[in-house]
C-alpha cells in the first residue's frame, strides 16, 4: 500500500530517484517521501531525509539535477533570517545595498551562502508594490535598485536580510502582543506608538514592527496596500485616501523588543 508524508522544509518543485527512493517537494513547502520497497520507511521523515543526504554523498545524484543538492542544504540548514540591513540611501545613483559591502560594514553578521533574499522599503511595502524595476535582487550579489531605470529617476530607500543557518539568527528579540486600536472608519488605520503607549506598556526602543490585517491575518506587505507610515520606533498608518479604491484594510500591530 502506497504511503506517504509531508514535513515542510523545501521552497523548489523538483524530483529525484536514487535506487528506489522518490524525492519529491512541492512550492507549498511539502516534502514527499514515497519508497517502492519497504513500507516501513514510508513513517520515517526527517531521518529518511538525512540518510537521503548521506546516500547522494555515497552513491551520487543521478544526471541532471546534482544542483538540487544545494537546494536540499540550504533548506535544511538556512533556518532564520538575519536582521535588517540598510547600508545606503538613494541620493547618488541608487540604493546598492550589495552583498560585498554589507559584509565589509558587517563582518560575521552574513552567512557565506545565503539561500534567499527579502527585500522592503523602509515603510515596509515589497518590491513588488513599488513598481520599480531592480538592477539585481539574488544571494550573490545583493540588491541594487538604479535611478536611470526608473521613469521618474528616483529609487526608494530598501533594506534587505538573508536567509542563513541559526549562527547568523536575529536573536535575542521578544515580541509584544498584538495591538489594534483604531479602524479604518475616520482617515485610516492609526496604530501609533505614542497613541499605544498611553495604554499598553512597550519598551522604549522597537526594534522591529510586525503588520497584518485582523480576521484572517495576512501580512500587511501582501495587501497591495500603500502606507504613509511603518515604522518600529513611530508605529504604524494606512490612510483611506492613499489607496486604490479608497478604504484601508483593518490592522494590527505588534512591535519587536529586546529581550
Amino acid at each position: 500500500m502506497d504511503k506517504s508524508n509531508s514535513i515542510y522544509l523545501l521552497k523548489r518543485q523538483w524530483t529525484i530517484e536514487a535506487r528506489g527512493i522518490e524525492v519529491v517537494s512541492f512550492f507549498s513547502f511539502d516534502f514527499t517521501f514515497k519508497t517502492q520497497t519497504s513500507p516501513g520507511v514510508t513513517n520515517v521523515l526527517l531521518l529518511s531525509l538525512l540518510l537521503f543526504v548521506c546516500l547522494t554523498k555515497i552513491i551520487g545524484i543521478p544526471k541532471g539535477v546534482s544542483q538540487y543538492r544545494s537546494i536540499l542544504h540550504s533548506s535544511l540548514f538556512a533556518a532564520c533570517w538575519t536582521q535588517w540591513f540598510d547600508r545606503d540611501d538613494p541620493s547618488g545613483t541608487g540604493d546598492w545595498e550589495t552583498l560585498t559591502n554589507l559584509r565589509n560594514e558587517n563582518p560575521g553578521k552574513i552567512c557565506p551562502k545565503p539561500a534567499d533574499i527579502e527585500v522592503e522599503t523602509l515603510s515596509g511595502n515589497s518590491v513588488v508594490q513599488t513598481g520599480e524595476v531592480i538592477y539585481k535582487m539574488d544571494t550573490t550579489t545583493g540588491f541594487v535598485c538604479k535611478k536611470n531605470d526608473q521613469p521618474d529617476k528616483k529609487c526608494e530607500d530598501y533594506k534587505v536580510r538573508f536567509r542563513c543557518s541559526h549562527p547568523y539568527c536575529d536573536d535575542g528579540v521578544c515580541w509584544t502582543r498584538w495591538f489594534d486600536r483604531d479602524n479604518p472608519s475616520g482617515t485610516g488605520d492609526w496604530e501609533l506608538l505614542r497613541d499605544l503607549r498611553k495604554k499598553y506598556k512597550i519598551c522604549v526602543k522597537p526594534l522591529h514592527i510586525e503588520v497584518t490585517t485582523t480576521g484572517f491575518p495576512t501580512p500587511a506587505r501582501n495587501t497591495g496596500q500603500k502606507f504613509y507610515l511603518f515604522s518600529p520606533t513611530k508605529g504604524f498608518v494606512c490612510r483611506n485616501k492613499d489607496q486604490k479604491w479608497g478604504k484601508c484594510r483593518d490592522y494590527k500591530v505588534r512591535f519587536g523588543c529586546k529581550c
